[in-house]
């Protein structure tokens, strides 16, 4: 299997929308928001379209990733720009093939050579690690409510990056889901049945 990453086009979003449905469905919760969060991002002026990329095995795009500006901001109210990773999304059928990590890969070093400082990701500790991604702690960054978790993580784009660097951390508003978009949303994909899993977070 030859996968090419190349960064997405207009023509793409549809299709990218309808994968990371497929891609994030009943995983964290009966149905999914990533797909919402996308379309939401692709709109908003944390954007950074250059960081959006997606994964084609042929013609047939199979997993995507994409970046957004975000901020930290210290106890003197100085906010520092970061990015935030996600959502990563890859079809079921191409899961553990490594196309997330080609994902990964590839954007990460475009970051570094556009300038950015960090990336931070609420994510998989277990995965994220092997990409150089630590526990946010390590770098005194705190959520916005002023908390922190395994799956609350930090990678430094290059050395010292994070030294001047320190408090609570903010996202873009893409991340805010309210239901009734969400529903209103769905109406626009292949009805799918949603289901409750023991394994989902909410």
């Amino acid at each position: 299997m030859k996968i090419l990453i190349r960064p997405e086009e207009e023509c793409d979003i549809k299709e990218v929308e309808n994968m990371t449905r497929e891609a994030f469905w009943d995983l964290y919760k009966p149905g999914c928001v990533e797909h919402l969060i996308v379309h939401n991002m692709r709109r908003s002026s944390d954007f950074v379209k250059e960081l959006d990329h997606v994964a084609c095995d042929g013609d047939k795009i199979i997993g995507s990733i994409i970046y957004s500006k975000a901020k930290v901001i210290n106890n003197e109210n100085k906010e520092f720009e970061v990015l935030c990773m996600g959502p990563l999304g890859v079809l079921p059928s191409y899961q553990n093939k490594g196309v997330g990590s080609l994902l990964m890969e590839h954007s990460i070093e475009k970051a570094k050579h556009l300038g950015y400082k960090a990336i931070i990701i609420f994510g998989n500790p277990e995965y994220y690690k092997r990409f150089g991604f630590k526990n946010a702690t390590e770098y005194n960054i705190q959520t916005s409510s002023g908390e922190n978790f395994e799956a609350f993580m930090t990678l430094e784009l290059y050395d010292e990056s994070l030294d001047t660097i320190s408090g609570k951390f903010y996202a873009s508003d893409s991340f805010e889901i309210n239901e009734e978009d969400l529903d209103n949303f769905d109406k626009g994909f292949t009805p799918k049945e949603k289901h409750v899993l023991d394994t989902q977070l909410f």
